[in-house]
């Protein structure tokens, strides 16, 4: 089973980066493969509505998501991560989420997997719930199935990081995005059961 990691941040070496391959870590002790994409090194523009996707699995436009169709679509599990801007989540992911359009309208090639969030922000109350819950909203329109961290929070990974202070100091940020990468391992050990 495989676990995605997709790093929303516009940076290289982003805070967000560290929370999401916490949650990673997790997954792969539990026996999961993990595979991390970041956003900040592609070019994913926005969504032109030109409708070919409604007849195709395919984009009009040939940039950044062309490769993330066939990861997303491959993986048993999304974990999306993004830093708080004014409470939302980044452009980069934004843009994603519109540019996933065909995954939806060509047989829901996201319908059944897990999906997770982790969120990052340099004040306490800095809007890191609203963009969990964005992108869980987004898992919930692609019928993926959301988990949020398994002891500590309702959402998911909550990161706060001070400016001037460093992501390892932040232990409940560690402990909530741990928590959620143990979740999506137990759902997927749980769900192989099922099948």
């Amino acid at each position: 089973m495989k676990v995605l990691g997709i790093n929303g941040s516009h940076r290289k070496e982003s805070t967000t980066r560290f929370f999401l391959q916490k949650a990673l870590d997790v997954c792969e002790k539990e026996g999961l493969e993990t595979e991390l994409l970041e956003l900040h090194d592609k070019e994913i523009t926005s969504c032109t509505v030109c409708g070919l996707c409604a007849s195709k699995f395919e984009c009009s436009i040939k940039d950044g998501m062309t490769k993330l169709y066939e990861k997303m679509a491959t993986a048993d599990a999304i974990i999306l991560s993004s830093p708080s801007y004014y409470g939302m989540v980044s452009g980069k992911l934004k843009n994603m989420f519109d540019r996933s359009l065909p995954l939806r309208r060509n047989g829901m090639k996201l319908s059944g997997k897990v999906v997770g969030a982790i969120s990052n922000g340099a004040s306490r109350n800095g809007g890191q719930e609203f963009v969990c819950s964005q992108i869980l909203k987004w898992g919930g329109l692609q019928e993926m199935i959301a988990v949020a961290d398994k002891k500590s929070a309702h959402f998911g990974g909550i990161a706060w990081v001070p400016r001037g202070s460093r992501p390892e100091d932040d232990k409940i940020g560690i402990e909530t995005s741990e928590n959620l990468g143990l979740k999506i391992a137990e759902t997927l050990k749980k769900m192989k059961v099922t099948e």
